[in-house]
């Protein structure tokens, strides 16, 4: 393998954490761009539009979360095969994670392609939308490859220690989709007046780029896909490997968007306006947690590398400084973000009941952030160690069995209000069980890594 693989068994654990981080932190802030982006020009055309928009984000949550999941389980498997030096297995890992994904991406493309109606009719579109939501996942779905495969590719390069990578294609992929999108939702020059469907198509171009570069830097500089030796048995035996973390993580992934999909079916109720805030809420809230993202992202392959290697001592610290930095970070977010909520939601819209709904959010949601960041780097490490059914049951917990029975009973009493605060109560109630139950588990997994030594 080429000599960019980085070794994280070794060094000072704080530098190497923020030299993983750091880069991590650009490429998530590409994603944010690019969602921002749609967003921005969108809200430029009128409420409906950015209500449709907003619909879709759900559905195009889940699918991107199963396929997170892969990716997730393909740098689990992956980071550990480089801590134990297992070139062969890392190629074998590598390869047929994106096969998988392959297989994935073609399945999503035709059973998407069959139900934009019936499944967006189910949470709660009604006809003033949906010709606007057809228009954009059509396009979507037909470039689904382009938005899969890079996903576990990029998961797969950073398991060998480089973020660096991923995250400057990651950045120039947000760098056309800026570029493109008024081309092609507003029509300037050569280009058609295409609106929502151009932002789709906008999306759909940029991940290419994604698409061609992880190949080129997997395949040829990297060396670790190749189908040498490959055999039904093996491939099905990679496949079973990443699924058996990937399955676990995509479920925990799903369950965002999914009870996100019931809360905006919720916030429906409220009006356009209240689904159009609460949309640019959201994209927001991925902004300024870009940091806690970016160190959650790069946990699993520091935890997954020094499991490989059986340095446990490396990977309490690793978690320690990581629990406290989120708490940190997360207090901070609120503090900024009660101050200048206001103005920074009257840049992505110039109605006043949006503006409205998204400085609530912005204002109520954000006192959970802190105890967010707990739960992801908790979750993070639960898969690191090959215990994904652990952070899964817990994502479940804070969002099926506490976010959306206690949204539904607060809206009822509070309205929006009582929405997005049961956001930042089901998470303080979760963090601290999530720490307990990770201490416990990480004490058996080094018990029997110990024993069979």
């Amino acid at each position: 393998m080429h000599k960019k693989v980085r070794n994280l068994t070794e060094g000072n654990i704080q530098s190497l954490l923020t030299e993983l981080t750091i880069p991590m932190i650009f490429g998530i802030l590409g994603i944010i761009a690019f969602n921002l982006a749609d967003t921005y020009f969108i809200g430029k055309i009128g409420t409906v539009q950015m209500a449709a928009l907003t619909f879709t984000f759900p559905v195009v949550t889940v699918i991107n979360s199963i396929n997170l999941g892969m990716g997730v389980g393909t740098s689990a498997v992956v980071s550990k095969a480089v801590g134990q030096k297992n070139n062969d297995l890392v190629r074998r890992l590598s390869t047929d994670s994106l096969t998988l994904g392959v297989l994935f991406a073609i399945t999503a493309m035709i059973i998407g392609e069959l139900t934009i109606v019936p499944l967006f009719t189910a949470i709660c579109a009604d006809s003033t939308v949906m010709p606007y939501i057809i228009r954009y996942m059509r396009i979507w779905y037909a470039g689904a490859p382009f938005v899969v495969i890079p996903m576990i590719g990029n998961n797969a390069i950073r398991a060998l220690g480089d973020t660096k990578t991923p995250s400057m294609v990651m950045m120039f992929s947000a760098g056309v989709n800026i570029i493109l999108d008024p081309m092609l939702i507003f029509g300037y020059g050569i280009f058609p007046e295409m609106g929502v469907s151009g932002a789709a198509l906008a999306t759909v171009i940029s991940r290419g780029i994604t698409f061609c570069v992880a190949l080129y830097v997997l395949a040829i500089r990297e060396k670790v896909v190749s189908m040498q030796g490959a055999t039904l048995d093996k491939i099905l035996s990679a496949w079973k490997t990443i699924l058996f973390i990937g399955v676990p993580n995509a479920v925990a992934r799903m369950i965002i968007p999914i009870g996100t999909g019931i809360i905006t079916g919720l916030i429906s109720g409220f009006g356009h306006d209240a689904v159009a805030g609460f949309g640019v809420a959201t994209r927001l809230e991925f902004l300024a947690l870009a940091v806690v993202g970016s160190l959650a992202s790069v946990i699993p392959i520091f935890v997954g590398q020094n499991f490989g290697a059986g340095a446990f001592d490396r990977i309490h610290e690793a978690i320690r400084l990581s629990q406290r930095f989120v708490v940190f970070y997360g207090i901070g977010v609120y503090v900024v973000l009660s101050l200048i909520a206001r103005p920074v939601a009257m840049l992505f819209s110039s109605e006043p009941a949006v503006v409205d709904v998204i400085v609530l959010y912005m204002r109520v949601a954000s006192a959970g952030y802190a105890f967010l960041g707990i739960l992801q780097i908790m979750t993070a490490s639960f898969n690191a160690l090959h215990k994904p059914v652990k952070g899964a049951l817990l994502n479940l917990l804070q969002m099926i069995g506490i976010y959306v029975p206690m949204a539904l009973m607060a809206s009822k009493w509070f309205g929006l209000i009582g929405i997005f605060g049961a956001f930042a109560v089901s998470y303080a109630i979760i963090a601290a069980p999530s720490v307990l139950i990770f201490n416990k588990v990480i004490r058996r997994v080094e018990e029997e890594t110990l024993l069979n030594l």
